[in-house]
C-alpha cells in the first residue's frame, strides 16, 4: 500500500468537527499513513474578546488536546505531531511564538487565513460571504503580513477567498499573484486543501468551479513552480486520508508534486 502524509487534521475540540485524535490516527493507520499532524484551531488569551470562540478550543483545553494526541501516538506506528491552525493578528505574535510554540510546545503552526483586521486591528472581518474588491485587497495584504512573520510552516487553503469572491477577474488574478510571489520569496509551501474539493461548487461566468482549490489559482502556482503540500483538512475520522488523496489527484492535474514531510518537524 502506498503511504501518504497529512498535516491538517481537526478534532472535536474545535467545536465544528467530530472525533478524537485516536480515532483519526487509527483510521489513518488502516489507510496507509506515513505522518499525521493535528492542527486544531488555536486558543487565544482572554484579551482577544472571545472572537469566534465557538470554532476553536479554549486555553484550558490545551492540556487535554496534548494528552489526547499522546494517546493517539501510542496507538499507531507512524509519527504524529501536534500543531495549531492560526489566523494572523499582529497584536498576538508573541502569543503564537511564546505560548503556542513555546509554553505549549507545539511542533508547528499553520496559517489558516479566514479574516482581515480593520480599525487598528480591533475589528476582525471574515471573508466567507460576499467580499468586495476592497475587502479582497485588505485580506491579501493582511495574509501576506502573516506569511512574513516566519511563524508558519505553510499557508492552508491559500485560495479560500474564492469561496465568496467567486469570479476570476483581474483583481482575483493580481491578488493571487501577490500571494504566490510572497510565498515563493519566503519559501513557504502552499496547501492544496482536500476539504474544499468536497464542498458544493460555485457557478461562475467561466463555468463550475470548486470553491477552493480554484483551478486558475493553481495554474499560476504551477507556472511559478511553488512548493506545495496536499492535506485533508479532516473534520471527520473517515476523511483523514480520503481528502488528502483527493488533494493529490488535483495536484496531478498541474504536475505538482507535494511534500510528504515538513522540514520544521523533529526528526
Amino acid at each position: 500500500m502506498k503511504t501518504i502524509s497529512n498535516f491538517h487534521t481537526h478534532t472535536y475540540l474545535c467545536k465544528h468537527a467530530v472525533g478524537s485524535p485516536k480515532e483519526y490516527a487509527l483510521q489513518a493507520q488502516k489507510e496507509g499513513c506515513s505522518v499525521l499532524g493535528f492542527t486544531d484551531h488555536c486558543p487565544y488569551p482572554e484579551t482577544f474578546d472571545n472572537i469566534w470562540d465557538d470554532v476553536r478550543m479554549s486555553i484550558e483545553e490545551v492540556p487535554l488536546y496534548k494528552s489526547l494526541i499522546q494517546q493517539a501516538k501510542e496507538s499507531v506506528t507512524f509519527p504524529i505531531y501536534t500543531g495549531f491552525e492560526c489566523e494572523w493578528d499582529s497584536r498576538y505574535k508573541n502569543w503564537y511564538q511564546d505560548q503556542l510554540l513555546g509554553h505549549f510546545g507545539a511542533d508547528y503552526l499553520i496559517l489558516g487565513s479566514h479574516w482581515f483586521t480593520t480599525n487598528g486591528g480591533k475589528t476582525h472581518q471574515g471573508i466567507s460571504h460576499n467580499i468586495t474588491k476592497q475587502d479582497l485587497f485588505k485580506y491579501i495584504d493582511h495574509t501576506i503580513e502573516g506569511m512574513t512573520s516566519g511563524l508558519y510552516s505553510f499557508i492552508a487553503h491559500p485560495d479560500i477567498f474564492m469561496t465568496s469572491y467567486k469570479e476570476w477577474d483581474q483583481e482575483a488574478k493580481s491578488c493571487s499573484l501577490a500571494l504566490i510571489d510572497a510565498a515563493k520569496d519566503l519559501n513557504l509551501p502552499m496547501e492544496i486543501n482536500g476539504l474544499g474539493l468536497s464542498r458544493e461548487p460555485n457557478s461562475t461566468s467561466r463555468g463550475i468551479r470548486y470553491q477552493y482549490p480554484y483551478v486558475e489559482f493553481w495554474e499560476l502556482v504551477a507556472e511559478k513552480k511553488l512548493t506545495v503540500v496536499c492535506n485533508s483538512d479532516a473534520h471527520k475520522p473517515e476523511h483523514v486520508l480520503f481528502n488528502a488523496w483527493k488533494a493529490r489527484d488535483f495536484a496531478g492535474r498541474f504536475d505538482l508534486t507535494p511534500l510528504e514531510n515538513l522540514d520544521v518537524l523533529p526528526k
